[in-house]
């Protein structure tokens, strides 16, 4: 048997692993859904590239939260870049690795000079559309996270400038122990909503994750700069700084944090 390029014993490796869950049916032949289709064709394209086990196996996993359980086939596409697997689907274009998107550029020269073109997103739906999926991603948090990943991913697509779809999924991948995937999230978000101090908040919270302490302490003060009235963003703040041992600008926000705390008491 062979798959897409696969031999029988990877296939059968890759269902063992839990990759791919094939239905048996009548003469004990294998039903494909969609979703193992594609992670079967991405698994051929990084072997082919000769990217290690180990690596294949972690863009896989990425790969198969971020896909929906049935979609047809037509416009996805699965690309090996050196060592990186990236996905197209539609006006989409990520890293199922990084959770990162791709940004697409067309290059124009002329007159000596070189221009680049972003790629022209097709037409958002319309707003009630996107913030019904939104919110039946909220719904499936707790009971389907990947397919709530998946939904708060479809709506980016859509509208890459919905706010809450980053903030949202980022925050279940930190709740997940993905706080590196969540902050590459967060800095695409920002190439989007650069003024969105949650966003900047957010990504603070991530870089504390993966121990990036600089990094969360300049994302914070970016949030308290767009608004100042953050009370957890000075109290993390105060509480990085006073590790740090800045104790300077640690009382500076701990006493915005009481300032804050005591007039929302009033």
């Amino acid at each position: 048997m062979q798959l897409l390029g696969l031999s029988r014993h990877a296939v059968l490796k890759l269902i063992e692993l839990g990759f791919v869950t094939p239905v048996k049916e009548e003469g004990k032949a294998w039903r494909f859904s969609f979703q193992d289709v594609v992670l079967l064709r991405s698994a051929n394209e990084l072997r082919a590239a000769r990217i290690p086990t180990r690596q294949i196996l972690k863009a896989l996993r990425q790969l198969k939260a971020t896909l929906p359980a049935e979609q047809p086939l037509q416009g996805m596409r699965i690309t090996a870049q050196g060592d990186q697997v990236t996905v197209r689907f539609g006006d989409a274009h990520w890293e199922p690795q990084t959770g990162q998107f791709v940004l697409d550029l067309q290059i124009a020269a002329g007159g000596g000079s070189v221009s680049f073109f972003p790629q022209q997103w097709a037409e958002a739906p319309p707003t009630a559309e996107l913030d019904a999926r939104f919110a039946k991603a909220e719904a499936l948090e707790e009971s389907d996270p990947e397919a709530a990943e998946a939904t708060y991913r479809h709506v980016l697509v859509d509208d890459p400038a919905y706010a809450h779809a980053y903030l949202n999924l980022g925050f279940l991948m930190c709740e997940a122990g993905r706080c590196e995937e969540a902050a590459a999230l967060y800095e695409d978000g920002l190439h989007f909503c650069p003024d969105d101090p949650l966003m900047h908040f957010n990504r603070a919270a991530a870089l504390e994750g993966v121990g990036d302490v600089d990094g969360a302490l300049a994302s914070y003060e970016e949030a308290l700069r767009l608004q100042p009235d953050l009370p957890d963003a000075h109290r993390n703040a105060a509480l990085l700084y006073a590790d740090a041992g800045n104790q300077q600008m640690a009382i500076r926000h701990f006493s915005a944090f009481r300032r804050l705390q005591t007039a929302g008491l009033k």
